[in-house]
Parts: structure tokens; C-alpha cells; sequence
């Protein structure tokens, strides 16, 4: 695996997370009506602490984005080709290490439903389900990461 580095996401990397959302294949089928005409926008980005893998071509491999005053984890994604090499589990750990800096105890996580068992992997815990609303026509897992 190339070198990452794991940096606070800019305005500028508003086109490339989008991309990166659209073109997930845990999106695919019943589930594209979640990310259909989905943006990250240079709003949201510069409003929330959104951090980014990117490997030594500045090539954004994954992301997360935490939402501090809800103390919820909102996005967190890997590119499809990058699955696998431990990313999630960076930005899961690098997650938890701003949550505990900004002074959360936990972290929520409303989860996707195919990506639940990557977050009870990297110590989430079930605390109950979430159920559809809007577009969304299926339960979703919801989650816990204890940071403090």
C-alpha cells in the first residue's frame, strides 16, 4: 500500500468526494436513491471537520465527515478500489481521536445497512435501528463509538 496521510478536506475537494459518494457500489441497486444527486458541498465541507485519505498523488482514497454539535458520524466512505487496505479503519481511528478532542464521550453512526459490520469490526456497538423515512424505504443499523 502507498503512503497516506489523512488531512482536514478543503472546499476544493468538494467535486472529488462527491464523485467518490455517487460512484460507491454499496450504493448500487435498492440503495441508489441515497446518493442519488448527492453533493458534498464546499458549505458543508468548510461548516464540518471532513478529513481525507489521500495517498502521496494526493489521490483521495476515503473520507469521513463528523458532526460535532450532534456528535454523529454523517459520512464515511472508501473508494471502491481502496477497500480492503485498512483505510476505514484509519479514518474510523482518526475519527474517534478528533470526537475525543473536541470533547464528545460518543459518537452516533446511522449506518448503511450493508456497512454495519465494518463498523462493529472497528468498536462500534448496536444501540438500536433507525426506522425509514423519506427516500429511504429500509431500517437502518444505528451505532456507537464510546470515545471518552
Amino acid at each position: 500500500m502507498s503512503t497516506l496521510t489523512i488531512r482536514r478536506a478543503t472546499a476544493d475537494d468538494s467535486k472529488r468526494l462527491t464523485r467518490l459518494v455517487r460512484k460507491s457500489a454499496a450504493y448500487r441497486g435498492d440503495y441508489a436513491a441515497m446518493v442519488d444527486g448527492y453533493v458534498v458541498g464546499g458549505t458543508y465541507i468548510e461548516h464540518h471537520p471532513v478529513f481525507v485519505a489521500v495517498d502521496e498523488r494526493q489521490r483521495v482514497l476515503g473520507f469521513y465527515a463528523l458532526l460535532v454539535d450532534e456528535a454523529e458520524l454523517d459520512l464515511a466512505f472508501v473508494a471502491d478500489e481502496a477497500q480492503g487496505l485498512g483505510i476505514g479503519r484509519m479514518l474510523i481511528a482518526h475519527m474517534t481521536e478528533e470526537a475525543r478532542a473536541a470533547g464528545l464521550d460518543s459518537v452516533r453512526v446511522v449506518a448503511h445497512p450493508p456497512a454495519e459490520d465494518f463498523y462493529l469490526r472497528t468498536g462500534a456497538r448496536r444501540t438500536g435501528t433507525v426506522r425509514p423515512t423519506g427516500q429511504i424505504h429500509w431500517e437502518r443499523p444505528e451505532l456507537r463509538y464510546d470515545v471518552a
